[in-house]
Order: C-alpha cells, then sequence, then structure tokens
C-alpha cells in the first residue's frame, strides 16, 4: 500500500457522486459482462446471492452510495471511496468500522485483464457482494479490528490472511469447489484458473497455514485454501488473531511454492 501507482483518485462532489467519462462507463460495461458470464458454476451461491441484491447496473459505473444503501441494510457495511492507494492505519481503521475502502479509478482498456492495485471494479464487483453475507462481514470488520492495535511485524502476517481469505479464498459447496474471494472473482483468468485448473495446490483453510504461507501479487496463485463452510467465519471472527500472529511468527514461514521473482 506504499507503492506508485499511475491512477488518480476520482473525487465525489459535494453530493457524494463520482463523476466518470462516457469512456470509463463503458470499461465498466466491457468488464462486467465479462465476468458475468464467467462466475456462473464458478463461484460460490453466496457471492452470486450477493449480486442479486446489488443488482449492480451493466451501461454504468455504480455509486458508493447505493451499494451502501444495500449493504447497511443487510450487514452493515458501507462503501468509503478512496485513492488507489492508502495507509494500513487507514485500511484497517475503515475496515474495523465497517466501512469498505473502495478505489475510485476505474482501469485502462491497456489492462482489462490484469492490474496490481486494486479499481472500482474489483473493489465493486469483486467483493462487496460478499459483504452481504453476515458471517464474511463480521469476519472482515474483525479482521480490521485486529489490525487497528497490531503492530508494524503483525500486520504482515495479517495481510497473508486477508489475501487467502477475503482476496483468493476458496469454499466446498455441494457442486464443487467455489471462489469467494474478490481477487478471483473480478479477474477473468485468475477465476477459471482457481476452479479448473491442474496446476495450483488447494488445501483445506488452516488459519496457521495461512499466516505462514509467503504469496506473490503478480502471479496466478500457486495454492488456495478452501474453506468448508462460510458460516465458519463466524468463528473466526472469535479468534485472537494476534496470539495466533506470535505462535506462527515462533513457527516461521512455509517453504513458498512459487519461483522468486527476477529482479527488472
Amino acid at each position: 500500500m506504499g507503492k506508485s501507482t499511475k491512477y488518480a483518485a476520482k473525487v465525489p462532489d459535494e453530493n457524494g457522486i463520482i463523476p466518470y467519462t462516457e469512456e470509463e462507463h463503458s470499461i465498466w460495461h466491457d468488464l462486467i459482462t465479462r465476468q458475468m458470464e464467467l462466475v456462473q458454476n464458478r463461484v460460490c451461491q453466496e457471492f452470486l446471492d450477493g449480486l442479486e441484491m446489488l443488482k449492480l447496473p451493466h451501461d454504468r459505473i455504480p455509486q458508493p452510495g447505493e451499494v451502501s444503501k444495500v449493504l447497511l441494510e443487510r450487514t452493515g457495511w458501507r462503501v468509503e471511496p478512496v485513492p488507489a492507494l492508502i495507509n494500513f492505519d487507514r485500511f484497517f481503521r475503515l475496515l474495523s468500522e465497517r466501512r469498505f475502502p473502495a478505489a475510485s479509478f476505474i482501469r485502462t482498456r491497456e489492462e482489462m485483464d490484469y492490474l496490481q492495485e486494486p479499481d472500482i471494479f474489483h473493489e465493486i464487483f469483486g467483493h462487496t457482494a460478499m459483504l452481504t453475507n453476515p458471517a464474511f462481514g463480521d469476519f472482515t470488520a474483525a479482521y480490521g479490528k485486529a489490525g487497528v492495535n497490531a503492530s508494524k511485524e503483525d500486520r504482515v502476517l495479517l495481510a497473508r490472511l486477508y489475501w487467502f481469505t477475503v482476496e483468493f479464498g476458496l469454499l466446498d459447496s455441494h457442486g464443487g469447489i467455489r471462489s469467494y474471494g474478490g481477487g478471483i472473482n473480478s479477474s477473468p483468468g485468475e477465476l477459471v484458473y482457481a476452479i479448473e485448473s491442474d496446476e495450483p495446490i488447494r488445501r483445506r483453510f488452516d488459519v496457521m497455514d495461512a499466516l505462514r504461507t509467503p504469496y506473490r501479487i503478480d502471479i496466478y496463485q500457486p495454492i488456495y485454501y478452501i474453506l468448508h463452510d462460510l458460516s465458519d467465519m463466524y468463528e473466526l471472527a472469535e479468534l485472537d488473531l494476534i496470539s495466533l500472529i506470535r505462535k506462527a511468527r515462533v513457527l516461521g514461514l512455509c517453504q513458498p511454492v512459487y519461483e522468486p521473482k527476477q529482479a527488472a
């Protein structure tokens, strides 16, 4: 979150409306149209249920207020427009207050398939549908509260937990393994890869393993953790994450299952 970005934040006006261009609305349309086809039989039912509740428009980028209205009624969450990158202090504080930080810009057509920093499509399409689910919402808020009081060193391990659940988590279902992570659900390539490819390792979720597993942000994930049931997140929300982090630090990192990043 301390890295630079080429994207500039879109600032809401006095009425809380973010101004977008016709081209930006067109990019949203192309992204959501493509992704709605791909999520079928690959994402969990809770995600699809959330999309149905949100009724995201296809012809324009939704405004934070209209998404927040649905979330507030369901789980007490709201969307908070932010610049492309924010510091960890603000990130954790917003989550602890049930305010989901959503970068207000949208990607360019040159980066339709992948960009490293989260944009409004990733945030709204990828994440807010799951925030309609009470168990997911409670865990995300508890995660934020843990992060508010965590040390800089603790936050490194907390980031891994977020990565392997909120961003790249998989879920058991009657229809097979499905995705609930926003990083998967908003990515055309990784969604197919995570569910259908024989290449990645898929393991049953274990909080200690997740805290100790290193990851890279610039590749398809070589390992995913599978949650047995989304209601398990209620239990995760009750855990003393800081105590678990200290135990994980004593045990040390798991061996990376990816190749080291080559120097530029």
